[in-house]
């Protein structure tokens, strides 16, 4: 039986080891490569778009020669106002894409030797940089579709005769939410968050190219798939695969997302579910992908992103 790669040793190319023993110039530098990688790392005014720019060595900022514009490596990304170290950041990146169902914020704040609330936070905008991968994201070729309930646990009660049948809505809290996925075999996913699966599942299906064949099971509002693209239905009551038609990677990101939710986080807030599917989505997308490989995918997507609204510096108790 050939080896997971996982086990290998391709998939080890970054470790903690390597990051801790960089200098913080040289993840400084690490970070201007990302953030510039047509100028190989030299600073481009992001208001002007200048090439030319004086350095401030003292604040590790830049300022434009044509506009006089003063601003850092982060400065419009989601590390905007950071705190943080570019060595911890780095870090940080490195620990979270090593953990294969997730990493806990608490665990990360252990690690790092920051509050709770700051891990919490920095780990939101990573997975903001990577759900905005699958933003224009169309899925083409072979195509399953499915979708799977999470969330609004209703504890039973004590006593036996006060119990209540839970399948019934009058008996349900109304917060249970569908992660609704499309993942192309051996290829892409995307994912959406929808009160119930027939929603969810019209909206994957307008990012689906038409030329596509689609797998689905054998729930009713799946039957409108018939009307637009080459489909095959597969009954689970009968088996999980006809030796074509199949679901099997779809559940496979379930299962990722399931150990996600119940072995590393325990819960997860409603709010924060789409966040959370976009990350076990982006995690299935890279599962063959070596780990240094994944470090460096993740930093240059936050060096792309702009500076995140929803995570601005600020502890969200709301949720």
């Amino acid at each position: 039986m050939a080896q997971h790669f996982l086990l290998s040793a391709k998939a080890r190319t970054l470790s903690l080891k390597t990051v801790f023993r960089m200098s913080e110039d040289e993840a400084y530098s690490l970070f201007c490569e990302m953030r510039w990688p047509e100028n190989d790392g030299a600073a481009i005014c992001p208001r002007c778009g200048c090439t030319e720019a004086y350095t401030i060595t003292t604040r590790r900022k830049f300022k434009c020669v044509a506009c006089h514009h003063q601003f850092s490596v982060t400065s419009g990304t989601i590390f905007a106002s950071r705190k943080m170290s570019f060595c911890d950041l780095l870090a940080a990146i490195a620990i979270f894409v090593n953990g294969a169902k997730g990493i806990a914020a608490l665990q990360l704040s252990r690690d790092l030797d920051c509050q709770y609330k700051t891990a919490f936070v920095l780990t939101h905008k990573l997975r903001e940089a990577m759900a905005r991968e699958d933003m224009a994201q169309q899925l083409e070729g072979e195509v399953e579709l499915d979708g799977a309930y999470f969330g609004g646990y209703v504890k039973p009660a004590n006593n036996k005769e006060n119990r209540r049948d839970r399948r019934l809505r009058e008996n349900q809290s109304g917060k249970r939410q569908v992660v609704v996925v499309g993942r192309e075999r051996n290829g892409e996913s995307i994912t959406v968050v929808a009160h119930n699966e027939a929603k969810g599942g019209q909206v994957i299906a307008a990012r689906i190219h038409h030329m596509s064949t689609v797998h689905a099971d054998e729930a009713s509002h799946w039957d409108a798939l018939h009307a637009r693209f080459d489909t095959h239905r597969i009954n689970h009551q009968l088996s999980y695969s006809d030796g074509y038609a199949c679901t099997n990677q779809a559940e496979s990101f379930f299962s990722r997302l399931r150990r996600m939710e119940t072995g590393t986080h325990h819960h997860i807030a409603g709010p924060y579910l789409a966040s959370y599917a976009a990350e076990a989505s982006w995690r299935e997308d890279n599962r063959r992908v070596d780990n240094g490989s994944q470090a460096m995918t993740l930093t240059a997507a936050t060096m792309e992103a702009p500076v995140s609204r929803g995570w601005k510096g600020y502890w969200q108790r709301a949720a």
